[in-house]
């Protein structure tokens, strides 16, 4: 059974920095294409980043440059890096995982989530 367990949220003041974890059972990421998603309040699911099992990443425009993604293979976490906060930034994170090597959009297991909150 695949459980995906994310932890690090919390508030922060715009300009901080956060680092959330995804701890993956009954799964090896180090195969597979996982990803960081986000949803705001009254807003639809955004896809933040995502790293496939050829560590190819990729990031949504907005948080270039601020998030960094990456994965401890020997302890089989996925971690979200978070620099330069914005209040834009708020919202519920959670992670996911896929069945396949290359990231194609679709994501089979998901964590529960972690809320980040940026105060101005």
């Amino acid at each position: 059974q695949v459980q995906l367990v994310e932890s690090g949220g919390g508030s922060v003041q715009a300009g901080g920095s956060l680092r959330l974890s995804c701890a993956a059972s009954g799964y090896t990421i180090s195969t597979y294409c996982m990803g960081w998603f986000r949803q705001a309040p009254g807003k639809e699911r955004e896809g933040v980043a995502t790293v496939d099992g050829f560590d190819t990443i990729t990031y949504t425009n907005s948080v270039k440059g601020r998030f960094t993604i990456s994965k401890d293979n020997a302890n089989n976490t996925l971690y979200l890096q978070m620099n330069s906060l914005k209040p834009e930034d708020t919202a519920m994170y959670s992670c996911a995982a896929a069945r396949l090597r290359w990231c194609n959009g679709q994501f089979h297991y998901w964590g529960q989530g972690t809320q980040v909150t940026v105060s101005s």
